[in-house]
């Protein structure tokens, strides 16, 4: 059995990413060995370099490394692990693996086997909870109930009460809004029951449903308990996780607007009850569902026996480390406080960075880390498992790191946040020079004014995603951007023994003022553009686009932008890049970033952040045109990366407008590619090709 605690010095971290990094680092703090694990994808992650040795686990396919329970057993064993801290995801909440350790002899950091396996079920953790008086939806949640069953409980044509229409119909085994159906209408809930019954067997292995009454405007709070095997158990208050797409978090904020304190006194009390309703050890989350227009009725969802991924904000308004606390718990020590001795001080908000794609629906992005600086300052944290240089493909979850903020008051900390995003650069993910991740649409939900009033619900992120679209790259980038080109010019002439006037890059003539450099560069979104940059203190930059040979380029009509700012600061941002203060005219001042990014072609584009956005910009020659400049309107490129599962046609075949040509798997979703009109393909994948985000994968000329 798992259900004991003991000493141990060397712990395995059987996980990866971001929170392997920060397990680490909380493991080594306290004076114990840290060991890391990895796949064949994760060879040079920091997760492997940062633990005091590391074990290879297999190839880069989850079942074969980090979800494969004998060979994370042996690592443990080769190492000499007391312990194994699983982290989140992965085997974190597999009971087996939990009472695999224990019959290892090695102490799982987690709870008892049997609290994983009885709240892992939806059904069972409502009985459990409800025996100890822990409210829960009305609703119908009996093991075994078919459709006809569901339905006459439901309406109430069994005699019973029924349950209240609209009503939420969920799989037990499962989550992630899988198989979740709301119904508003009784004659509908037929046809949903089977179509959701369907999903939970596709997804879960287990067609097992139930239903409950669906709480208008839901905002999803949940609360964060601590137990130890001494019978102890306290909650360290709760977190606000209503901002979600599709039922997956976005942001997350510590402690929630809604509720007061009389309030967070009974949730609390309700959480640690669930706590102690399944014997519980260790930190675990107690989700609720409460009303926005009732906060005083909560409703107990689930409980998740991990630590969560947005544990960071509780440990910024409490002070605490609940990774250490994990630690002494499983160790056997009783906890060092008690509920009383609790503080909530102050408030903290979290973002987590997505390597995805919202202004395409969310796709899914990826391809190799080219520039990276995360922010700093008063009040930021960044839990981060990239680093430079580092390939993000679609093995495993899109996550890439957590930026988070906390500051005196709730304004404060969504002020430092949305300051903290608009200064994080992370480029190379993305085609056509957009980043490619989720930073932007973060910080377009932290301006929207129901967020900044705290006025949540969960259907709000996915009422107002559509109207995100992705920033234009505004003049300011782009004078930032031809200040980065006309320095690294200047280097490169005086590298190269090109002094004096006539090699000089700043444009010098005998008198007459310089005369403005000049460069050519393909823009996000605008393609390729003649910057014409005036000025040294004072500058003016003039932005022309550049017609197509063919005269058929999108930018023929539009005209040259001239844009006007001074100069104010130019300093080494600390990160391998360059700060530049600017100012226009009756506004205040702005601070840009930019940084160089290698390219395939050997010449370094320049990366651009700042407070509209982040952005790659790339030199071309001066031959180079719309058509030169990258892929064609007749290429098919992949949205993101991928594997090539299927090729529908052949080499040389006529194909016509809509008819598939490529199927491409990227997590665990296949996506049909189409041809955009009629003609003759020319292929240049095939079948089992990885793929990167942006690759042509077929032709089909006009």
């Amino acid at each position: 059995m798992n259900d004991t605690t003991g000493t141990f010095g060397t712990v395995l971290v059987a996980n990866r990413g971001e929170i392997a990094c920060r397990i680490i680092r909380t493991v080594q703090d306290m004076g114990l060995r840290a060991v890391a694990v990895y796949s064949d994808a994760d060879a040079d992650a920091p997760h492997v370099t940062l633990a005091d040795t590391a074990v290879r686990l297999g190839p880069a396919a989850a079942a074969e490394s980090y979800l494969n329970i004998d060979r994370v057993l042996a690592a443990a064993a080769a190492t000499g692990a007391g312990a194994v801290h699983p982290g989140y995801g992965f085997l974190s909440e597999n009971a087996a693996f939990a009472r695999a350790c224990g019959d290892a002899g090695i102490v799982f950091i987690g709870p008892p086997a049997d609290a994983i396996e009885g709240m892992g079920d939806k059904i069972t953790a409502r009985a459990t909870v409800e025996a100890r008086d822990v409210p829960t939806v009305p609703g119908i949640s009996r093991p075994g109930l078919t459709d006809a069953e569901l339905i006459a409980g439901v309406t109430g044509t069994d005699g019973g009460s029924g349950v209240e229409f609209p009503v939420l119909i969920k799989p037990s085994a499962g989550g992630g809004g899988k198989g979740m159906h709301v119904v508003a209408d009784p004659a509908d809930l037929a046809e949903a029951l089977v179509t959701a019954r369907r999903e939970a067997a596709s997804s879960f292995g287990d067609d097992t449903l139930f239903i409950e009454h669906f709480v208008d405007t839901p905002r999803h709070i949940e609360v964060q308990v601590m137990a130890d095997a001494h019978g102890n158990v306290i909650h360290l208050g709760e977190r606000e996780c209503s901002l979600q797409r599709r039922h997956q978090k976005v942001i997350e904020e510590a402690p929630s607007a809604l509720l007061d304190e009389a309030t967070r006194a009974r949730i609390g009390e309700a959480a640690c009850d669930a706590a102690r309703s399944c014997g519980y050890r260790g930190a675990g989350t107690v989700e609720f569902i409460v009303s926005a227009t009732r906060p005083d009725l909560f409703f107990f969802m689930e409980m998740n026996t991990r630590l969560q991924v947005e544990h960071p904000v509780t440990e910024l308004v409490t002070g605490l480390d609940l990774v250490e606390l994990q630690i002494r718990v499983a160790r056997g020590e009783e906890l060092p406080l008690t509920q009383d001795e609790v503080t909530l001080t102050g408030h903290a908000v979290e973002a987590r960075v997505y390597a995805e794609d919202p202004a395409a629906g969310f796709l899914p992005t990826g391809g190799t880390v080219t520039a990276l600086r995360w922010p700093t300052g008063p009040g930021i944290r960044v839990d981060t498992g990239i680093t430079a240089g580092q390939a993000i493909g679609s093995d495993y979850d899109p996550m890439l790191a957590k930026v988070i903020a906390y500051g005196t008051d709730r304004a404060q900390s969504l002020d430092r946040l949305d300051a903290a995003l608009a200064t994080t650069l992370l480029t190379g993910l993305g085609t056509d020079g957009t980043p490619g991740t989720n930073i932007d649409f973060c910080r377009f939900l932290l301006a929207d004014p129901d967020v900044r009033a705290g006025t949540l619900d969960t259907g709000l992120l996915d009422r107002i995603a559509g109207d995100f679209t992705g920033p234009a790259v505004p003049g300011e980038a782009l004078v930032v951007a031809a200040l980065a080109l006309r320095d690294r010019a200047a280097a490169s002439a005086t590298a190269t023994g090109h002094l004096g006037s006539w090699g000089a890059a700043d444009g010098w003539r005998a008198g007459a003022e310089p005369a403005p450099f000049r460069v050519r560069v393909a823009v996000p979104g605008a393609g390729p553009t003649d910057l014409a940059l005036a000025g040294t203190d004072s500058l003016s930059l003039t932005a022309t686009p550049v017609v197509a040979s063919d005269g058929d380029a999108a930018s023929a009509a539009s005209p040259a932008t001239e844009t006007a700012v001074s100069l104010l600061a130019t300093a080494p941002d600390g990160a391998g890049g360059t700060s530049w203060g600017l100012t226009a005219e009756g506004q205040g001042s702005r601070r840009w970033s930019t940084m160089p990014v290698p390219t395939a072609t050997g010449t370094d584009a320049v990366a651009v952040s700042g407070p509209a956005g982040t952005w790659t910009v790339t030199p071309l020659g001066l031959g180079q045109d719309a058509a030169a400049a990258g892929p064609g309107e007749d290429d098919i490129l992949s949205p993101m990366p991928g594997t090539v599962v299927a090729v529908r046609v052949a080499d040389g075949d006529t194909v016509t407008a809509g008819q598939p040509l490529v199927v491409l798997e990227a997590m665990k979703m296949e996506h049909s590619l189409t041809a955009a009109h009629d003609g003759t393909v020319r292929l240049s994948c095939t079948a089992g090709d990885k793929v990167g985000a942006g690759t042509v994968l077929a032709t089909v000329p006009a």
